[in-house]
């Protein structure tokens, strides 16, 4: 039986007979128990997962009694099944990939939402902007031909016609749109227009979730098994995810230090993890974060969600969402 996070930190290293045998004033220390668990993360290690790092590094896991290591992510290291076979107990993923193992039968739940806005963008030049969804028509946009999906549910969503948009294949780089081979890119908010910043390039970005296309993006998913099972070790690392993320936003500049001396080796730069950082900031954290807490939701983004999710193929229930390890962590 796995004992509560409470239980273990009051757990005395001896018995009471024990106590008599000391000289006074001495007592054993208590020892916490600690439960080990990992928590797959979505990509390779940089900012974007400092909020974690932070929860690591100052023991907000170790305090409630759970030893957390990061299991790095990649192309080559989906998040499902490590979350599936209980490798890891929590994944770190987004609603399309969810509701993709969903229907391919993994018993999943979201159990928090870490970005209140899906990070795709439309990235382009300020001498040819694309503002809002209709300036794409007549444009070439630079993309992966796997995420035409994306860009034919942000048509759908806005009234336009996608046989007026040229897709160009392209590698997920910037190159392409700074020598003027595409108008525009889909990306991330927090990668490509980054890396033109860096070089002294400011591109105009168009949130996607500015313009219907809801689907959250880094959330953290369970199984149905641990929450059932292990909830305590949920709601444990679900309040440490809170606490890291909540010390990022007040200093972001102490989050890069802390991704920098984890990873040296990892290829991270400072002025652009430091630029990632900052740019992270408001699509984790909204009027809805500042009420109800970090990872919360609402019922309309679901319902949002569940729109959006029909346009890429996938028919899901609001029950793939579920508050109660959060309502329990935010003392709902």
């Amino acid at each position: 039986m796995t004992l509560t996070s409470w239980t273990r930190r009051r757990m005395m290293a001896t018995g009471g007979a024990g106590l008599a045998a000391l000289p006074l004033g001495l007592r054993p220390l208590r020892v916490a128990a600690q439960t080990t668990v990992n928590l797959q993360l979505s990509w390779l290690h940089s900012v974007q997962f400092a909020g974690s790092y932070i929860a690591q590094e100052r023991g907000f896991w170790r305090d409630a009694g759970l030893e957390v290591s990061l299991m790095q992510g990649g192309p080559n290291a989906p998040v499902e099944p490590p979350v599936v076979s209980g490798n890891a107990l929590v994944g770190i993923s987004a609603a399309d990939y969810t509701a993709a193992a969903v229907a391919e039968g993994a018993p999943f739940k979201i159990i928090g939402v870490a970005m209140q806005k899906n990070p795709f963008a439309i990235a382009s030049l300020p001498a040819n902007p694309v503002a809002v969804p209709a300036d794409l028509m007549g444009k070439r946009i630079g993309m992966a031909l796997a995420n035409t999906p994306v860009l034919q549910a942000l048509c759908s969503l806005n009234d336009v016609d996608i046989d007026a948009i040229e897709i160009v294949p392209t590698q997920y780089s910037a190159q392409p749109l700074m020598a003027a081979e595409v108008d525009c890119l889909l990306c991330w908010e927090t990668d490509l227009p980054v890396a033109m910043a860096i070089q002294g390039i400011e591109a105009r970005t168009m949130l996607m979730a500015d313009h219907g296309y809801a689907l959250h993006s880094q959330t953290y998913i369970a199984t149905e098994d641990s929450l059932a099972n292990r909830r305590a070790d949920l709601v444990a690392l679900m309040a440490g995810e809170v606490r890291g993320w909540d010390a990022y936003r007040a200093d972001t500049d102490a989050a890069v230090a802390l991704t920098l001396a984890m990873f040296p080796d990892a290829g991270l730069d400072q002025p652009t993890q430091k630029l990632q950082a900052e740019r992270q900031v408001p699509l984790m954290f909204s009027d809805l974060t500042d009420r109800n807490g970090f990872g919360s939701w609402t019922d309309e983004a679901v319902a949002a969600n569940i729109e959006t999710l029909a346009l890429l193929g996938r028919d899901v229930m609001p029950d793939l969402w579920d508050r109660s390890i959060l309502d329990e962590v935010h003392g709902r």
